[in-house]
């Protein structure tokens, strides 16, 4: 039996996720900010092995009481999912002044793996396991503007923040043998995450959405899969849903990976 954490564990494919946890036998602990959707998912999930916390990754104090909650009911953990993410358009800025694009999507997954890692050494092959769109390794992106994104242009700041988690995957990879560490594009599920964007995104996606949206058990499939199974190397890129047999080795430029990891301890302490 693994112990497993989801971020965004309350719902969408972070739930859906714990759902096949949970049949397969594991405890799974949800993080999530609503409370009431963190109750309706333990509920749903009918299990004594499942709990949730309601925390708020999107800020620096955020994180680190969230992993001091996490920390003080569990000792080792075999995995974390990194399922919570956001999706705004506007120019809005959390405590930290940051963008919640990058806080929540990126630095929130650095900032809360770093703190947790005490728990996952105590795993046997621990797996990390981050969420992201379609942002292949080759991607060429610009990180002048990383991290504070000023001015705010959402289309300049989305492939570098999504770009990010596949560097601090090559950055586990490199720091910690023992670990496995994932970047999964979970594709175009219709999930909560839609409720930000504007009310035209909205709209089309109610049109259209049946047409192009992946039903949500194959979004998490490779999540699931990656997060359970120990035989691919670290670190790994899963660009299709539902397809675990394709991926791809996350092999980036070791200097843009150590100035980003250097910029994330300066943000974050760790």
């Amino acid at each position: 039996m693994n112990t497993i954490l989801v971020t965004g564990g309350n719902s969408g494919i972070g739930l859906q996720a714990a759902r096949e946890f949970v049949a397969r036998g594991h405890r799974v602990v949800l993080l999530g900010r609503d409370p009431h959707k963190g109750e309706r998912a333990i509920a749903s999930l009918g299990s004594s092995g499942a709990s949730f916390l309601s925390v708020d990754l999107s800020t620096a104090d955020g994180v680190r009481d969230a992993a001091r909650r996490v920390l003080d009911r569990h000792d080792h953990f075999d995995a974390v999912l990194h399922a919570a993410g956001v999706l705004t358009m506007k120019e809005i800025r959390t405590a930290d002044g940051l963008h919640p694009f990058f806080a929540v999507n990126y630095l929130s997954r650095y900032h809360l793996t770093q703190l947790l890692l005490p728990a996952l050494r105590h795993g046997e092959r621990p797996r990390v396991v981050m969420m992201t769109a379609s942002v292949p390794p080759s991607t060429h992106a610009d990180f002048a503007r990383f991290p504070r994104f000023e001015p705010f242009d959402f289309r300049r700041m989305r492939e570098p923040v999504q770009l990010a988690n596949h560097h601090y995957a090559a950055h586990l990879a490199r720091t910690e043998p023992e670990l496995l560490a994932a970047v999964v594009n979970a594709g175009a599920a219709r999930t909560d995450i839609l409720r930000t964007t504007p009310w035209y995104m909205r709209a089309a996606a109610k049109v259209i959405g049946p047409l192009f949206f992946d039903p949500v058990e194959r979004s998490a499939h490779n999540v699931v899969e990656a997060a359970l199974r120990e035989d691919w190397p670290a670190a790994t890129y899963w660009p299709k849903p539902g397809r675990f047999e394709q991926r791809t080795p996350i092999d980036l430029d070791a200097t843009t990976t150590q100035g980003l990891m250097s910029v994330s301890r300066e943000l974050t302490g760790v």
